[in-house]
């Protein structure tokens, strides 16, 4: 399966693509995220993402001061989730600013619509609709994405297979393009949601799923999990990023950095090239070494010709000279007659035997 975003088809046997999420890591700030766009971009990153929401528009006020308390990775907020996500929002006539600056460093521009407004405003700015984690039971907002037409991207966090089998049925009902990705949605950056991360749910989807691309949506420090995701099969990945992860701000703290990202880069196209094919043969680079490591028969003393064959006048040594018999038929060489004199350590052939 594959689907083209922007210039570049996505999906086996392409490049992994790289989403860099700036997220709300722009601190409120146009210029900082113009020049977030163009960090990502000199790190290897194909999409430079952020997200388009209002606060009153995704989160309830009443609703979270009703909790009497934040959890998970709200605890640490030091304002309120309706006050973190006001902050944080982006306004809508940046886009256009920030479009027109992805294009300008030649990288594909994303954002996440969390209402109705925003995905119609934003459909002409992208090459594809991303929907996060929290919308995937959205059923009305998947359909209404999935009717543009383009790509879309979703992620899986906080889901049951219930949830991402019901999402992934409405979408591809309406639009066979679809990305699937495997996500956990705990931002505390802690080491222990390693545990969580779960990448073998990728294989599950494969199965389940076979018609979409399938990807990663990650929030753990460093590469590992990106490495073991395009290696089951993962072919977009998506992380934040920042310049600073000591800034303050909500998704600073797990995001990647420049220097990060670009390590990140490098190990996964040299992944990429050691996944290969999966036909089992010899290559072209260890054809030499298949003759200097492997063995053949040889003569374990003199032998005359005529005399019969024994297994105690035979032994099994480097290299494996081209023509010569392969151990694996050591044992038809047994009781047959020598036709020439042979010289210890001197590799048997058949043209050499008879019977």
């Amino acid at each position: 399966m594959q689907v083209k975003i922007g210039n570049q088809v996505v999906g086996d046997n392409y490049p992994t693509y790289f989403i860099a999420d700036i997220s709300a890591n722009h601190d409120g700030d146009l210029e900082r995220a113009k020049l977030l766009i163009k960090l990502a971009k000199e790190s290897g990153a194909d999409a430079a993402k952020f997200q388009n929401f209002r606060a009153a528009k995704i989160v309830s006020d009443y609703g979270f001061t009703a909790m009497k308390g934040q959890v998970s990775h709200q605890a640490t907020w030091k304002k309120s989730v309706f006050q973190v996500y006001a902050d944080a929002s982006i306004p809508f006539d940046w886009t256009p600013v920030l479009k027109e600056e992805c294009d300008k460093v030649e990288i594909d521009y994303f954002s996440s619509p969390y209402d109705f407004e925003a995905v119609d405003y934003l459909d002409p700015f992208v090459p594809a609709h991303k929907i996060g984690s929290g919308d995937v039971d959205w059923l009305e907002m998947l359909e209404y994405i999935a009717r543009k037409g383009k790509p879309v991207i979703v992620s899986s966090g906080a889901a049951d297979i219930g949830d991402v089998q019901r999402a992934v049925h409405t979408l591809l009902a309406i639009n066979p393009q679809v990305v699937l990705l495997q996500c956990n949605t705990n931002y505390t950056a802690s080491p222990v949601n390693f545990e969580h991360i779960n990448l073998r749910v990728l294989n599950t989807y494969q199965t389940m799923f076979p018609q979409v691309v399938l990807g990663l949506s990650d929030h753990t420090h460093g590469h590992t999990t990106v490495l073991g995701a395009v290696a089951l099969g993962a072919r977009v990945i998506e992380k934040h990023f920042t310049d600073d992860t000591s800034r303050v701000g909500p998704d600073h703290p797990f995001s990647m950095t420049p220097q990060s990202w670009r390590e990140m880069v490098d190990r996964t196209r040299e992944l990429e090239k050691a996944l290969g094919s999966t036909d089992k043969h010899i290559t072209a680079n260890e054809k030499d070494t298949s003759i200097v490591q492997r063995r053949c028969v040889r003569a374990a003393r003199d032998i005359k010709a005529g005399e019969l064959i024994t297994r105690e006048m035979l032994d099994v040594l480097r290299p494996a000279t081209a023509g010569a018999i392969k151990p694996a038929e050591l044992v038809n060489v047994i009781g047959t007659f020598a036709l020439k004199d042979l010289s210890f350590g001197q590799e048997l052939r058949w043209t050499d035997l008879g019977q």
